[in-house]
């Protein structure tokens, strides 16, 4: 076929042929006449096919395009083949239980051994033993379109939000479900805010939610007050008795459309005549305020009237006089006057990225403020398009003024950021493609690692170290430091494998390639599997779901993955993943779904499938033999160079943290500048 192509291919070229009529040679060599250059002329092939009349030419012209087509198709189906030898076709898993919907869900989220479904006007209950629901809340104004689920101990925090973007709170203690607040919901429909994201902290001590309204974006964080709550519980009787007559007041209230519900089981019911204590505000945070001039005079005014030295560097607490900024102003537009001259388009509204955390370091706390350990302590928040990550304290009252403690300052607008558990790891991903990793708890900077060239971050997770010890997989079960590992999604499909321990600079590995010819492949979704060490599980956007070994880099096992409305796609994967149980929930569409004439056109075919582990033999032993003790690994017995650098490092970080030289020197510099000042009025 190789050799018939190319002959195709000749024929564009130039060839030669002797002028006049062609005679036939004699069968003696002697006889043949000497050739001469002048005596032959070039012609083109393509002459003749040129000058054919229409519509033979087109015809002509159709036909070669159809066999280069052709042709090109031939060759992909055949390096296709070539690697589908190559292939191992991993096992393929199917789900061991199905839970069927009325409509598409809402959003998912699970808890203990609850899953909780956002569904029309409300939620729905399931028991993850049985897959059998076990309680429905419809009673909300608009449909439920997200919906988290937080562990309080061996209660949890529920937390839906609907269409027209009200916030509730919903408490599941034991038997009983209660609901808490409506966070924005007020009774006129023209001053009504939208929550656009929401965290809570890990314990669920606090609360942030990101509201729009009224063309104005801001943050507003709350207390929790999780004891006080258990408390109620305990004593519900004189809890009724002090709020018997805001009982009343409440029926009137937006509240009141949650205190009706529809049991399915008598294992939970809605305690309506219950109310618990409200959330505590703490702050609210708006985005900040463009840059503008400042009206000190001299920079001994600067120093003595500015109280604290937090933000300076940092493009924040600039000192910039109104003269000196309208002069840079001026000779930014002379520079790209050509660039400006076109419309300006209005700018969004800034959107907000923002994480609890547990460390005292990253702020300046008063020594009068004890922090307990296990509670978050500090707010880091950043916004679009801005260079800066704040922090905020979260020991603050109403009366306190919302200022940030602290700021981190990048060289690059930071477009994403990621935490692991209870905040020991924080990531930062810069619009340059550079991926930013810190050790909270220590202060301690992993490095930078770039992404490759035209590859932005889509999304990160972090991995719970683990080690490979005997061919497997397994987590150690004493605490690890300074050992991290991400995986990070770019934006081009390709799947990386960051990682970094102690005074080694961050390495990036490619797990999974940019797709080229077959983009069905491409990746969509990552999800960290906590039951299985070093797995993730791949959403693809055929719709296939597979596990993946990141320390081999290779596909263990695929499950089936039902197919999605064809109105869904590209798809996005509904899923949600246990972070305490080995399994996995997955919405799609029911296998046998497909409707007929005779059936009802409007009965649904959503379903959510439930995918354990522990049920398949490749993954049971994985699961049941997760960990290993710190006997059973073999260590050198001399140190490498890098672990005694560290500890010489963490031994002066440790140093560090207790001395305060910052804030006495700022306030030494404040009292000589107030002291030039005098000096200054006395001349």
């Amino acid at each position: 076929m190789s050799s018939f192509k190319g002959n195709q291919a000749q024929k564009r070229r130039l060839s030669v042929f002797p002028k006049g009529p062609l005679e036939i040679p004699s069968p003696t060599e002697a006889d043949w006449p000497k050739d001469d250059e002048k005596d032959f002329v070039f012609k083109d092939l393509d002459q003749e096919l040129d000058s054919l009349p229409q519509p033979y030419r087109m015809i002509n012209k159709l036909v070669d395009h159809l066999f280069n087509r052709s042709w090109e198709i031939i060759e992909e189906r055949d390096s296709l083949r070539e690697v589908e030898k190559n292939w191992i076709v991993p096992a393929i898993y199917h789900p061991v239980a199905e839970i069927q919907l009325d409509k598409m869900p809402g959003g998912m989220a699970v808890s203990h051994d609850y899953l909780f479904i956002g569904g029309l006007k409300g939620f729905s209950i399931y028991n993850l033993h049985n897959c059998k629901r076990i309680y429905v809340l419809e009673k909300f104004k608009a449909d439920v379109i997200s919906i988290w689920a937080t562990d309080l101990g061996n209660d949890v925090l529920i937390v839906p939000i609907d269409e027209m973007g009200i916030v509730r709170l919903f408490y599941l203690c034991k038997d009983s479900l209660y609901h808490i607040k409506a966070i924005n919901e007020v009774d006129d429909s023209s001053k009504q805010s939208t929550c656009l994201k929401m965290e809570i902290s890990q314990n669920g001590d606090f609360a942030a939610f990101l509201f729009q309204g009224a063309g104005d974006v801001w943050l507003e964080v709350y207390k929790l007050p999780k004891e006080i709550w258990l408390k109620e519980m305990e004593h519900p009787q004189s809890t009724l008795n002090q709020k018997k007559k805001a009982k009343q007041l409440q029926l009137s209230t937006p509240d009141s459309a949650v205190t009706e519900s529809i049991e399915t089981d008598l294992n939970i019911s809605f305690k309506s005549d219950l109310k618990l204590s409200l959330p505590v505000f703490v702050m609210k945070i708006k985005p900040p305020k463009p840059i503008a001039g400042t009206t000190f005079k001299s920079p001994l005014e600067v120093f003595a009237k500015v109280e604290d030295y937090v933000g300076l560097g940092s493009g924040q607490n600039h000192f910039i006089k109104d003269v000196q900024w309208e002069q840079h102003m001026e000779t930014f537009y002379a520079s790209y006057k050509k660039h400006l001259e076109g419309e300006w388009e209005e700018e969004p509204l800034s959107m907000a990225t923002f994480h609890f955390f547990y460390t005292n370091s990253l702020t300046t706390m008063s020594m009068d403020v004890k922090s307990s350990s296990g509670i978050a302590c500090v707010l880091g928040i950043h916004w679009n398009g801005r260079h800066n990550l704040f922090f905020y304290s979260l020991n603050k009252t109403q009366k306190d003024k919302t200022e940030y403690e602290n700021v981190w300052p990048c060289a690059a607008p930071i477009v994403m950021s990621q935490i692991s558990s209870f905040s020991s790891y924080l990531a930062l991903v810069c619009e340059d493609g550079v991926l930013i990793l810190w050790d909270l708890a220590e202060g301690f900077l992993f490095g930078v690692v770039a992404l490759p060239e035209g590859c932005f971050c889509q999304s990160i997770h972090f991995l719970r170290f683990f080690l490979v010890h005997e061919g497997q997989n397994v987590y150690p079960d004493y605490p690890v430091k300074f050992e991290v590992m991400c995986v990070v999604l770019c934006t081009d499909a390709s799947l990386h494998l960051v990682t970094a321990s102690g005074t080694q600079g961050p390495t990036s590995k490619v797990l999974v390639g940019r797709p080229v010819m077959h983009m069905e492949e491409a990746i969509c979704a990552v999800a960290p599997v906590p039951a299985l060490p070093g797995m993730v599980l791949i959403f693809s956007r055929s719709q296939s779901v597979t596990l993946m070994d990141v320390a081999k880099a290779e596909v263990l096992c695929a499950f089936s993955a039902p197919t999605c409305h064809p109105q869904a796609l590209p798809w996005k994967p509904l899923f949600a993943v246990s972070p305490h149980h080995p399994y996995f929930l997955l919405h799609g569409a029911h296998p046998h779904g497909q409707t007929t004439s005779t059936e009802d056109p409007k009965k649904s075919t959503d379903s959510v499938f439930y995918f354990n582990f522990e049920d398949y033999l490749l993954l049971k032993d994985i699961s049941k033999k997760c960990t290993i003790s710190q006997m059973a690994v073999n260590f050198s017995q001399m140190l490498p160079v890098e672990k005694r650098c560290e500890q010489v490092f963490q031994k002066s970080i440790q140093m560090t943290k207790t001395q305060m030289k910052g804030r006495e020197q700022w306030s030494r510099l404040r009292k000589y500048s107030i002291m030039l000042q005098k000096e200054l009025l006395k001349r």
